[in-house]
């Protein structure tokens, strides 16, 4: 028993090797490749022959063509605000389906499941003429607040975590606040939200990371606005047919700057996000 315990111990650390060596793989050809010397596209070898810090001093320089720096800042105002709102309307949303018991609750939270089934870009042309209906597609800021708008709100549809989480608050506590006095929205600010940090965190990494990362409708929306384009936008464009041979270790060195953001997020907050995930009650 204790050698057929030890086989398999030794066979899932090996398999546990390999997957691991799996997903690093790729990670580590992208940073490899950030510091490769060496222009040009595809090489036969992985290991660079020599390493530069020009291809990230290149990228935020910047090119005509090329605005990296801008496209970032771009980004990164996008997804703060979207996060705020989009957060704000999640735990809401939320809050109310845990807590209130009202006329077509059960049939909005099935309608909101059902619409969640359905990937967001099937409606994309749809939102677009809409967008464009009401003016806010003229200028390259109003496309921004454009994509504020839908981020955000598009993330009401997506409570049922938060509200998991909500339902596992004893409702003892806010009806003891509602004996002391308190109003629902008291009960909400001053009581639930402190007990929820957790799933706050969670909620607010996860409307971060779709404005972060999203390409196919922050495209749909700027169109052919350089200056107003996302990070994504951005860097597809440097792999174009007439800018891929030069930019493209500017590329991988783009690729590492975004992924820097979310690494630090997801390294500040990942005791409370994944409490959030598993439904822990904090008080």
């Amino acid at each position: 028993m204790r050698a057929k315990r030890m086989i398999t111990n030794t066979a899932s650390h090996v398999l546990l090797a390999v997957l691991s060596l799996i997903w690093v793989l790729p990670i580590f050809y992208v940073v490899l490749t950030s510091f490769r010397k060496e222009g040009g596209t595809y090489k036969s070898y992985i290991w660079p022959k020599a390493f530069t810090l020009d291809n990230y001093k290149n990228l935020i320089t910047g090119h005509s063509n090329i605005d990296f720096t801008r496209w970032f800042l771009n980004t990164f105002i996008i997804a703060i605000l979207s996060t705020i709102l989009a957060a704000f309307f999640v735990l809401c949303v939320s809050y109310c389906m845990s807590r209130l018991r009202f006329k077509m609750r059960k049939p909005f939270m099935n309608v909101a499941l059902i619409l969640g089934m359905f990937p967001g870009f099937m409606s994309m042309i749809a939102v677009y003429y809409i967008l464009k209906g009401l003016g806010l597609l003229e200028t390259g800021l109003l496309k921004q607040l454009a994509l504020v708008l839908v981020y955000s709100g598009g993330a009401g549809l997506g409570f049922y975590m938060a509200k998991g989480f909500f339902d596992t608050i004893p409702k003892t506590i806010d009806e003891a606040a509602y004996i002391d006095g308190a109003s629902k929205w008291d009960t909400f600010i001053h009581i639930t939200i402190p007990l929820s940090k957790p799933i706050i965190t969670y909620t607010l990494l996860t409307s971060f990371m779709g404005p972060w990362v999203d390409y196919i409708f922050a495209k749909v929306i700027m169109g052919n606005d350089t200056k107003y384009y996302t990070i994504a936008i951005g860097l597809w464009n440097m792999l174009e047919p007439e800018y891929i041979d030069y930019y493209y270790t500017q590329f991988y060195a783009g690729c590492v700057l975004i992924s820097i953001p979310i690494s630090i997020l997801f390294l500040l907050s990942q005791r409370c996000y994944v409490e959030g995930v598993a439904g822990a009650v904090k008080g």
